[in-house]
């Protein structure tokens, strides 16, 4: 009983302990998200979580796609998530992705998120090279990428074999590109996209699901499928199948371990078998054709309600949003035209402002000038007024020039006169100081030595020269010492004491007369030195010049007199 008791217990305790649950993790072409889910949960549980989770409706494309082996299985909705090979460890990873592709992208493709995860894949498959893609193709196809990418022209790139097919840079593509982009200005994102799908859906290998196989006779092949049927390629040329069958030409499929068989409707066409290189890969194979076959046919019956009711609401929400693009158009072209207004505005400012500067620059300078006009003016006007005193001055000074000019032409004649005249005084006196000098010695020769006439006779002829000397000095100026020889002063007594007494007088008056004459002579010469600074070269005589040579050499009339006789 106690043993039976602890059994249940840790079986209990075990059933407690197993998880309920398990982490999943989901990567999409631009995002990652993580699930819980519970260990029951079957393909198509996780599947639908993560479309609601999305909000996709347009399921039939997609699905979840996990790799096992180097190869690639999609996860069976009708069948449980742990019971797939998937890896034991977590989170799980599923890749959400389009397995079926549609015949024509712009009518089937209804929801905005079911074209842009088709223009996300399509795009990765064409930038590594699964789908192979025409360089002009390219060129085109990257100019919408770069619509979609809102002008993101950094994250544009080619595939590797375009790039090193042609002799150009990434900057001569990126200009090509930029050429197309120019003419796609203005269009949304998801008109972009769908333009890159139209285009996208042309390449020979879009939505195309290549198999390793081998033909009957052991000749490796390619095996195709598509949305449009089964196709047969030769390894080396994957773009022109040898052998298509499309699928309403197509009776049945079925594998049977490694060997695949189709069976064309047309029974005269003959069944074609192949092998593959393993079961797991004729499963794929039949999964791809059933669904590929499936919605061919769908397409060409009429759209489900379901269907219906997307593609009205997906036409009203292109409707609504083609309203928002052209309110948003004109909103943009208004901002436009008002920055462009702005623009213009403050460019207008500033060149007002900057004309306003250069006004009040101007105005400025032309203040400075004025005041420096009127500075200069008034210097003018005050130099006018010096140079006006001044000519006045100068009038005056010519007139009081002229006038001394003329007085002093006046005082030189007169100097020179009184010159003249002072030299012919001094010579005057020169020859009456002779004369009496030898009067005076022959009356001491007289009284030393008397004739013998009688003393009246004598009186009488000393009496004469008397008299001669009276005569002359009253003929010498006023100024100069008077010889007033009175005869009744004289005494006649002829004694030596009187001789000598009038020998002391003459030898006095002789020396106050040379005394006087160096006078004289002095002032002549102070005389000369102040006219001959007045004296005007220009106006000079010959005889003037002749004087004034003869005064420098020291000649004199007496002198050249003597040098002469």
């Amino acid at each position: 009983m106690a043993g039976a008791i602890a059994s249940r217990m840790s079986f209990s305790s075990l059933k407690r302990k197993q998880p309920k649950t398990f982490t999943v993790r989901i990567a999409t072409m631009d995002a990652e998200m993580e699930f819980s889910c519970e260990v029951k949960w079957k393909g198509k549980d996780l599947f639908d979580l993560v479309c609601r989770t999305l909000g996709l409706r347009e399921t039939w494309f997609f699905g979840l796609q996990y790799t096992i082996k180097d190869t690639v299985a999609w996860l069976k909705m009708d069948k449980k998530v742990l019971d797939h090979d998937v890896p034991t460890e977590e989170p799980k990873t599923f890749h959400f992705l389009a397995k079926f592709y549609p015949e024509n992208a712009e009518e089937e493709l209804v929801q905005e998120i079911t074209q842009h995860l088709f223009f996300l894949q399509v795009k990765k498959q064409i930038l590594d090279e699964k789908i192979f893609c025409p360089p002009e193709a390219s060129v085109l196809l990257a100019s919408y990428a770069v619509q979609a990418k809102h002008c993101d022209l950094g994250s544009v790139s080619h595939p590797s074999q375009v790039i090193n097919l042609y002799q150009m840079t990434p900057e001569m593509w990126e200009e090509r590109i930029t050429a197309w982009y120019a003419e796609h200005r203005g269009r949304a994102r998801d008109e972009a996209e769908m333009e890159y799908l139209k285009i996208a859906q042309d390449l020979e290998m879009y939505g195309v699901n290549y198999f390793a196989i081998r033909n009957k006779k052991g000749t490796e092949l390619l095996l195709g499928v598509d949305a449009l049927g089964l196709h047969i390629y030769d390894p080396d040329n994957r773009l022109t199948p040898k052998i298509s069958f499309p699928w309403n030409e197509i009776r049945n499929i079925s594998y049977s371990d490694k060997e695949f068989t189709i069976k064309p409707l047309d029974k005269k066409i003959d069944v074609f078998k192949f092998n593959s290189s393993k079961l797991r890969v004729n499963k794929l194979i039949l999964q791809l054709c059933i669904g590929n076959h499936d919605l061919f046919m769908r397409r060409r019956k009429a759209d489900s309600l379901e269907v219906q009711q997307m593609k009205a609401q997906a036409r009203e929400e292109k409707a609504r949003k083609q309203m928002e693009r052209q309110c948003l158009a004109r909103e943009k072209q208004m901002r436009e035209e008002a920055e462009r207004t702005r623009d213009e505005l403050e460019r207008r400012l500033m060149q007002l402002k900057e004309e306003a500067t250069m006004a009040n620059e101007a105005l400025m300078r032309s203040e400075e000038t004025a005041d420096l006009l009127a500075e200069k003016a008034q210097i003018t006007e005050e130099e006018a007024k010096l140079l006006a005193q001044k000519a006045a001055e100068a009038e005056q000074e010519m007139q009081r020039i002229k006038a001394t000019a003329i007085r002093t032409e006046e005082e030189k004649r007169l100097m020179e006169q009184k010159v003249l005249e002072a030299e012919m005084l001094a010579l005057k006196m020169a020859e009456e100081s002779e004369r009496r000098s030898e009067g005076t010695t022959s009356q001491l020769l007289l009284l030393c030595f008397p004739p013998s006439s009688s003393y009246p006779s004598e009186l009488s002829s000393l009496s004469f020269p008397l008299q001669s000397m009276n005569s002359s000095t009253t003929a010498l100026p006023s100024d100069l010492p008077s010889f007033n020889l009175i005869s009744e002063s004289l005494s006649f007594d002829f004694k030596d004491t009187d001789m000598k007494r009038l020998s002391m007088e003459i030898e006095k008056e002789k020396v106050e007369y040379m005394e006087k004459s160096k006078h004289l002579q002095e002032q002549l010469n102070e005389l000369k030195t102040e006219i001959e600074a007045l004296k005007l070269k220009e106006r000079e005589t010959a005889l003037d010049i002749l004087h004034n040579e003869n005064s420098s050499r020291g000649n004199s009339k007496h002198n050249t007199i003597k040098k002469v006789s």
